[in-house]
């Protein structure tokens, strides 16, 4: 499936950038409205939202994640879809907002995650990319086991021209960072990314990309710490970039 050019903005959503995004890769958040706006997508970016709670929550911080709970429902009032870069965020506004009452709850089935709101929503697979890179994809947690998000990274990698998609061995064991998990176990955390960057390096893959930048964040760390000859980027920057507008 191919989207057509439309004239006219076909829908307005929210971008729901996330922290990560927003603190340390403004540029996918900025990918992800090119890409959408040339799908013919009105995006707003409301700007009263900040942090979702969910490193508070993951924490058993209950009480401090409230405010936060109530500030992004506030933040998402009158949107019909809104739309996240992120599978960690986006599940914690799904499967754990409802815990914090109604309001909260009305939220939750209104928030998508990108490669959801491509193929489920727009119904698309082949957004006009082009990406010529061979390139290894990272299945996130969140994305892979709260979401459900299946093959819809890989059938949208696939229509990208120009892309070569390689397996990733060890595609669905976690990568180690886990949010706060990185932090409480910081070892175990290294090892299991040591383990993500050797299965990634051992396919010949110029690029790893995934749908979480909160775990791009970590094996890229690791990857530009070794000096290794592998990138990690997020699957916005790739399905964004066209042969006007390459990736960089």
């Amino acid at each position: 499936m191919r989207a057509e050019e439309p004239e006219e903005p076909v829908m307005r959503v929210a971008l729901f950038v996330t922290c990560v995004n927003d603190a340390v890769f403004p540029a996918t958040g900025v990918a992800t409205v090119r890409l959408l706006e040339r799908l013919g997508v009105e995006v707003d970016f409301p700007a009263a939202q900040t942090c979702c709670g969910q490193p508070q929550f993951n924490t058993g911080y209950r009480a401090e994640t409230a405010p936060l709970v109530r500030r992004t429902v506030r933040a998402f009032e009158g949107y019909e879809y809104v739309v996240t870069p992120s599978g960690s965020c986006a599940a914690m506004v799904r499967h754990h907002y409802a815990s914090f009452g109604a309001a909260a709850a009305g939220l939750a089935p209104r928030v998508h995650e990108l490669t959801e709101f491509l193929v489920d929503v727009l119904g698309v697979t082949d957004v006009g990319a082009y990406f010529p890179h061979r390139v290894t994809y990272h299945p996130s947690c969140h994305g892979l086991r709260l979401l459900g998000l299946g093959d819809r990274p890989r059938r949208l990698l696939e229509a990208v021209k120009g892309l070569e998609l390689v397996e990733l061995p060890g595609a669905e064991e976690c990568c180690g960072f886990g949010g706060t998990f990185a932090v409480k176990n910081p070892d175990v955390s290294a090892a299991m990314g040591a383990d993500k960057i050797a299965n990634a390096l051992s396919t010949g893959a110029e690029v790893l990309c995934g749908a979480d930048n909160s775990c791009l964040l970590h094996v890229g760390g690791m990857l530009s710490r070794q000096g290794a000859p592998l990138s990690a980027v997020h699957l916005a920057d790739i399905l964004a970039s066209t042969e006007e507008e390459p990736w960089q």
